[in-house]
């Protein structure tokens, strides 16, 4: 595998039902969305985008002090649209971060607001991936 290469891959387990895995044997099931726990495409993407900012963030910020407290909230409207097909609309990824009193904890606060605008604008992979809208190519093997 090259180094820019990314990929997963993924076996149908049942109807609408997969699991997909990564080259190091991490796996995940992924569903429709029906009465199972699997996440579905859309969780998967709003985790994508949520966890690529907050691995930026909580690098830059865990410098200077441990958080107290770190997670996030990805939400976005899931629109079905005959015209232009379905899509995800109004994304916003909102962070609660906090850090313990004192000179660490100050300078912690003070790097947040910049590290997030450093991932948003330039770092986090995914979410610029989204937002500058890259083409996807689907093919089908007909070997088989």
């Amino acid at each position: 595998m090259s180094d820019t290469l990314r990929q997963v891959q993924f076996e149908r387990l049942a109807n609408s039902s997969y699991e997909v895995r990564n080259a190091r044997g991490g796996s995940i099931r992924v569903g429709s969305g029906g009465a199972d726990t699997d996440f579905t495409p859309v969780e998967l993407l709003l985790a994508a985008i949520g966890t690529c900012s907050a691995i930026d963030v909580d690098i830059v910020v865990s410098r200077r002090a441990e958080p107290t407290e770190f997670r996030a909230e990805v939400r976005g409207d899931k629109v079905r649209d005959a015209e232009e097909g379905n899509r995800m609309e109004n994304l916003a990824v909102e962070f609660t971060i906090r850090f313990p009193e004192g000179e660490d904890g100050d300078k912690a606060r003070e790097a947040l607001p910049r590290a997030v605008k450093m991932s948003h604008d330039r770092l986090c992979t995914v979410s610029r991936t989204v937002e500058l809208g890259t083409p996807v190519t689907t093919t089908v093997d007909e070997t088989a």
